[in-house]
């Protein structure tokens, strides 16, 4: 699925990827290897000066297709941690991992504990401007001591296939999953560079607050237009709808982002004359003849990235991130 226009891109061991421009890490150096810009960010927030981190995130491959060059797989054999969402987003990356950097130490940040997973939702209508269901159960309102780390379950839709993914991958859209992936992230470093896990602690805590600040920004920023009713291109932004309470009344295509057929068009049509949006949100690349056929003629719309593809790299970037589609929608919900 791309789960939205050069969503991932493939591997290289380029000072392109390696964001701080230095030389690959030796051997016996820190290397991180993270998937998208997003997970960059948070590595690169506990790792502070300490450590080097690879992105693996160039213009051009999808998140099923990721073929490797010689000199990609080097740079993931000279891992010594691997920091990505996990298969759900990208499944061609698992075997790669396997393969190629076995005594690296691994996270899966969708599989650390604590970590919230909403379902795919199905069908072009948000029943009751649903903000979307957990797949386990849905305990984090507030993660600012990192208490309850219980582990979650995703309930499995065999009817559905959505790319073999048991729930929406796009977990990093919400603030309070990216909280817990520091701690995490800062535990990985320490054990694995126990000289410098004071630094990681600090870092991570560090990182924390920022991306709390910029959360509590968003809410400011979203607060007057949480009852607004806005439909979406493609079903993406459930994470961060649901942490900052917004209200999506229709998407044109589900998370796994499958073109939408006839009879799906014409039930978003007719939905959206009787209760029009204020807003479309829509990715890059998104096809604006499909959002001309289901969508009131003068609609405002607005180009949201979840990658933050257009943002600087590095620590900065995923709080930017949040504050940037918070300030993006707000915008657009009141023209």
């Amino acid at each position: 699925m791309p789960l939205m226009p050069s969503l991932l891109r493939t591997l290289t061991a380029s000072a392109a990827v390696l964001t701080l421009g230095a030389p690959m890490a030796l051997a016996d150096e820190l290397l991180s290897v993270t998937d998208i810009p997003p997970v960059h960010s948070l590595v690169s927030m506990v790792s502070g000066d300490d450590a080097e981190v690879a992105l693996l995130w160039t213009p051009a491959s999808s998140a099923h297709s990721i073929a490797l060059k010689p000199s990609q797989a080097r740079a993931i054999g000279n891992a010594s941690l691997v920091v990505w969402i996990g298969p759900e987003l990208s499944p061609g990356l698992e075997d790669q991992f396997t393969a190629l950097a076995p005594n690296a130490r691994q996270i899966v940040l969708s599989d650390v504990a604590g970590t919230l997973h909403l379902a795919f939702r199905e069908g072009s209508l948000m029943d009751d401007h649903d903000h979307g269901a957990p797949a386990a159960h849905d305990d984090h309102d507030d993660h600012d001591d990192h208490d309850d780390h219980d582990g979650h379950t995703a309930e499995h839709h065999d009817d559905h296939n959505h790319s073999d993914a048991a729930y929406d991958p796009h977990m990093w859209l919400s603030p309070e999953n990216a909280l817990i992936w520091l701690d995490a992230i800062a535990d990985a470093m320490a054990e694995i560079d126990p000289e410098n896990a004071d630094s990681y602690q600090a870092n991570a805590s560090e990182g924390a607050a920022r991306i709390k600040a910029a959360r509590d920004a968003a809410k400011s920023t979203l607060s007057a237009v949480q009852n607004r009713p806005l439909a979406t291109s493609h079903d993406a932004f459930q994470y961060f709808e649901k942490a900052f309470e917004l209200t999506l009344i229709g998407a044109l295509s589900d998370g796994d982002d499958a073109a939408p057929g006839p009879a799906r068009l014409a039930e978003l049509r007719d939905h959206l004359a009787e209760e029009p949006p204020v807003c479309i949100l829509t990715e890059p690349g998104t096809d604006a003849r499909l959002l001309d056929a289901v969508a009131p003629e003068g609609t405002p719309r607005v180009v949201l990235d979840p990658l933050g593809s257009d943002l600087p790299r590095g620590a900065d970037l995923y709080p930017a991130l949040i504050e940037d589609l918070a300030t993006r929608i707000a915008d657009c919900a009141t023209q």
